[in-house]
């Protein structure tokens, strides 16, 4: 089961896992959307599309019976938390609290939620947990306070599960992807209603501090986010097919150039170099 599969990484993993001949249950915001459109009509039939907001506790309960229907008493071998939210990358001071939130809401709580929920047919089948992290939940990156916090709750409650899970054989695993270009930069339009809402609640000293040059330049860190981002996402399907069928999975993958070295310094160094680097 594999949630967030509209766009990005989730759904060039659905179509990669059914083309590996797994039974692919793959959870979208929108059902009737391009993203679920283009996999009914590439992928072969065992791939399921399930309508799955992961922050709609009613949409997890409907998507775990539908697929406690189809597997029946095998369980379910693999959950893939994918589905997540990048938020307008801004320094933590300028961020509204909406931001944080809604980072929390869908990155963290959610992925929580359908952990919970599909939880007793892992332990069925002796299965495996894979969360989708992010460097930025592993080190800390300006300008993705919001992000990185609501990734790293993430990172954290995957190392708690992976030990508390063991006992029943479940294996639990966090991805830490470098810069992969996944769409998850989201739309002009959806920028546009974020950056006035960030700068409408701004107050008056806090613009004059970061002076509007700075605020200005945002806009164009965000253009030039995509161009700095890989475009191939094999690394990162690898890392989750690893994951999934492994006899030995790690308990942490770092898919993507540059990924595993600001880790290794962030651990192994003093913190003020890592802040230099």
């Amino acid at each position: 089961m594999l949630s967030g599969s509209d766009t990005g990484i989730g759904h060039a993993l659905a179509k990669y896992l059914d083309s590996l001949g797994f039974v692919v249950f793959a959870g979208v915001l929108n059902k009737d959307g391009p993203g679920a459109k283009e996999l009914r009509h590439t992928c072969s039939q065992r791939l399921s599309v399930l309508q799955l907001d992961i922050t709609n506790t009613t949409q997890v309960k409907e998507a775990y019976l539908a697929v406690s229907e189809k597997v029946q008493n095998a369980g379910l071998w693999g959950v893939v938390n994918n589905a997540g939210i990048l938020g307008f990358p801004a320094d933590g001071e300028l961020l509204p609290m909406s931001t944080y939130r809604h980072c929390m809401e869908v990155n963290f709580f959610g992925a929580v939620e359908v952990s919970k929920t599909f939880l007793p047919l892992l332990r069925k089948s002796q299965g495996r947990l894979v969360n989708m992290s992010s460097m930025a939940g592993g080190v800390p990156l300006p300008r993705y306070a919001a992000y990185g916090a609501s990734k790293a709750a993430l990172s954290m409650f995957s190392g708690v599960m992976r030990q508390e899970l063991s006992k029943w054989g479940i294996k639990v695993m966090a991805i830490h992807p470098s810069g992969f270009r996944t769409g998850i930069e989201g739309t002009a339009e959806q920028w546009d209603e974020q950056e006035k809402e960030l700068m409408e609640n701004l107050p008056a000293e806090t613009r004059r501090a970061y002076g509007e040059e700075y605020l200005l330049g945002l806009r164009n860190y965000l253009l030039h986010l995509p161009s700095q981002c890989a475009p191939d996402l094999s690394p990162v399907l690898a890392a989750v097919l690893h994951a999934l069928l492994a006899r030995r999975p790690q308990g942490l993958y770092t898919p993507g150039k540059g990924a595993y070295v600001p880790l290794c310094i962030f651990c192994c160094f003093p913190l003020w170099f890592y802040d230099f680097f």
